[in-house]
């Protein structure tokens, strides 16, 4: 099935169009990255290891929830990425900067998602 693109996000220099799908995938990306980067933070923490975020398979994988079809593994992966990033920290340094919790699930703030994507409409 056919979406028209809808948004326009600019990542490195370049453009991109994607279609409501893919920029859902997009924010998943950031979100699945947010609330495993919170968990490795934490865990570090609690183990009293080095901050580290780009040491966990899950930030050099960056794949976690990837589904092909709407938009490409290394534009998911650096989401997935940024979203790690800012999870670790706050997981680490026991705060919540980026995000928040709830239920047992960590969800990044719809500011700091709205600054990494900056999805514009067509």
């Amino acid at each position: 099935m056919y979406a028209p693109p809808l948004f326009r996000y600019s990542r490195s220099g370049r453009y991109y169009n994607v279609n409501q799908y893919g920029a859902d995938m997009l924010r998943q990306a950031v979100q699945f990255g947010y609330d495993e980067g919170v968990r490795a933070g934490q865990a570090d923490r609690q183990d009293h290891w080095r901050f580290a975020y780009n040491d966990s398979l899950a930030y050099q994988e960056g794949a976690f929830g990837y589904a092909a079809g709407y938009v490409d593994l290394p534009e998911y992966r650096y989401y997935f990425r940024e979203g790690f990033r800012r999870g670790y920290e706050d997981g680490y340094y026991g705060r919540y900067r980026y995000g928040s919790e709830g239920g047992g699930t960590f969800s990044i703030l719809g500011n700091i998602l709205d600054q990494i994507l900056n999805f514009r409409h067509l």
